[in-house]
């Protein structure tokens, strides 16, 4: 009656799709030696080496990362341009987490019928400018549009165009001018806050007028970008020609 009761339970956790980790399922009183009656009798499917899928539920790498999110407490989450794309039809997953955090064995082996692309790293936090969303029926934490930025120009420009990035600063009006200075204070890359800050002046956008000037440390010396660029001055920063400014 015991063992029925836990597959009951088993079958009532929500939300559906959800990869079951071996580790969180002993936590939640389901022995090793139960979990290998319910896979040798197909209720828990495996998917990798200490991770299953419920009988009737299909793997989805976004029940993957809410799996890391609520049963690992790890701050992995889709970030840069992934959280502006974020949809079930994506090519490819923009990963970001803290250093020390890296993708369980089950989740980089296992084919999710998208590219990952995982990038450790403290340039930010792990909670600052994040939100919540929902994402084929689950509930992500995911970056918010100024962190999403921000990881994307850290990312360039080896492995993110700096032009897309100011595309997409160009549509960041409705920023909050209080989220944007946490986050630039936050910030330990020289290189993103000066491009950051470079591209929302460039857009003229209202927000960044109210945090210019602010006491936000833009680092010394000079950083070039990108080789044959324009360097600009005001952020001691070399660009690529079409995004430099016109010398008057």
């Amino acid at each position: 009656m015991e063992n029925r009761d836990k597959l009951n339970r088993l079958f009532d956790l929500r939300p559906a799709g959800i990869i079951l980790q071996s580790s969180w399922l002993k936590q939640q009183g389901y022995s090793h030696d139960l979990q290998q009656r319910y896979k040798k009798s197909k209720w828990l499917l495996p998917i990798g080496a200490g991770a299953y899928i419920r009988a009737g539920d299909k793997a989805s790498v976004e029940g993957a990362i809410y799996a890391l999110q609520q049963q690992s407490n790890l701050s992995i989450h889709p970030g840069a341009r992934t959280a502006f794309y974020l949809e079930p039809s994506v090519k490819e997953l923009v990963l970001f987490g803290s250093p020390k955090e890296k993708l369980p064995a089950w989740f980089s082996k296992h084919d999710w019928g998208v590219k990952i692309d995982y990038h450790p790293t403290s340039f930010l936090d792990p909670h600052p400018g994040m939100i919540n969303r929902e994402v084929s029926g689950l509930n992500l934490a995911v970056s918010g549009p100024a962190r999403a930025l921000m990881e994307c120009i850290y990312l360039a420009p080896h492995h993110q165009d700096l032009m897309e990035c100011y595309e997409l600063m160009e549509g960041l009006n409705d920023l909050q001018p209080e989220e944007v200075e946490a986050l630039l204070e936050n910030c330990r890359s020289v290189k993103v806050k000066r491009l950051f800050a470079y591209m929302a002046d460039k857009a003229c956008h209202e927000w960044f007028e109210e945090i210019y000037g602010t006491n936000i440390e833009l680092g010394n010396g000079k950083r070039n970008i990108v080789r044959n660029g324009i360097y600009v001055n005001e952020y001691r920063i070399t660009v690529p020609k079409e995004l430099g400014r016109l010398v008057e």
